[in-house]
């Protein structure tokens, strides 16, 4: 266990937020799994969606993943999925649906979300400084959990401890991350900027651990590796979720073994956009009818007038003959008087 607590000290231990306290003053997040149970935050959805000014996102989303899964976002570029890492990280309010990140509910409740979780690799968002060394990035980021990342109890501690904890929390975060930072090119002086793109994932999930997230969101994954690179990266996060951290992971297609969750065209939404379609095709066969209709009317009005035409034209040749036949008949009648 990583906590270690001897049989003289008494102390309690607070469930809903899973932290160890000492009636001495000391404490520590209890880190792995309490009583059996992983430290990582469970992760729902349902109806889940975000509207902006350009129209939907992601919408219709469910996920359902217990505390330390590793979750697979799939799906292609400009259909959401890192707003929906961001949503369910407490970094972007949902505008449809709920959501619940542990005990904490979403949209309500985004700086509590914020609060037990982290993000990494995330272009806008956690953007390392490529001008920057790799101790460096971690100095900064030790140095900013010190001052802010710790309770207002930690600053009673002595100096010394303070340090050496930060110091623990330092190497756990890089250990999990898999980052050997003596194997780079220039060991710890290496700029981020000759970082090969592993390398540079495995930095950014490391200062996202430092601070010890229930969970941890992920973006862009597989962007620009090859295959084996794709497989050491997935094999980081599954390690990291062993851990007992939850772990959000963008990526363009997911490997087995994951809980996925698309962000593509939905069936719900191609139902949506179904009827649609029929009416718009009904429509168009309505249009369609009418002008069959129309035309086949101005057929039968054609062939009336001609056949009104035809029997007119007999009429006047009946006429025509009778008159023809009287006057011949006139005739003949003054030739026998004569």
């Amino acid at each position: 266990m990583p906590l270690t607590i001897g049989p003289d000290l008494d102390f309690c231990l607070d469930r809903e937020f899973e932290l160890a306290f000492v009636l001495t003053g000391q404490f520590k997040r209890w880190e792995g799994a309490v009583d059996g149970r992983p430290y990582g935050a469970a992760v729902d959805a349902a109806d889940f969606g975000l509207k902006g000014p350009r129209g939907w996102a992601f919408r219709g989303v469910g996920i359902s993943a217990g505390p330390g899964a590793l979750v697979a976002v799939e799906g292609p570029s400009g259909s959401g999925r890192t707003c929906l890492l961001l949503a369910l990280t407490g970094r972007m309010r949902a505008t449809e649906g709920t959501a619940a990140v542990g005990r904490f509910r979403l949209p309500a409740q985004l700086a509590a979300a914020r609060g037990i979780s982290a993000v990494a690799n995330v272009p806008g968002v956690t953007d390392l400084d490529p001008a920057l060394t790799v101790a460096e990035h971690l100095r900064e980021r030790a140095l900013l959990e010190r001052r802010f990342g710790s309770p207002l109890r930690a600053l009673l501690r002595p100096r010394a401890e303070r340090a050496a904890a930060s110091r623990l929390r330092f190497d756990d975060a890089v250990r999990a991350a898999g980052l050997d930072v003596e194997a780079l090119p220039k060991g710890p002086r290496t700029s981020v900027r000759d970082l090969e793109r592993l390398d540079v994932l495995r930095l950014s999930v490391a200062l996202a651990l430092m601070g010890g997230p229930r969970l941890l969101g992920v973006d862009d994954v597989d962007l620009k590796l090859s295959d084996a690179e794709r497989d050491e990266a997935w094999a980081l996060l599954r390690s990291v979720a062993e851990r007992g951290t939850t772990v959000v992971a963008v990526c363009r297609e997911a490997p087995p073994g994951v809980v996925v969750v698309s962000t593509a065209p939905s069936a719900t939404r191609a139902c949506t956009d179904t009827p649609l379609e029929a009416d718009a095709a009904a429509a168009t066969a309505t249009d369609s009818d009418t002008d069959t209709d129309t035309e086949a009317g101005a057929d039968a009005d054609s062939t009336a007038a001609t056949y009104a035409g035809a029997v007119a034209a007999d009429t006047e040749a009946t006429e025509a003959t009778e008159a023809t036949d009287k006057e011949a008949a006139d005739a003949v009648a003054e030739a026998r008087r004569a």
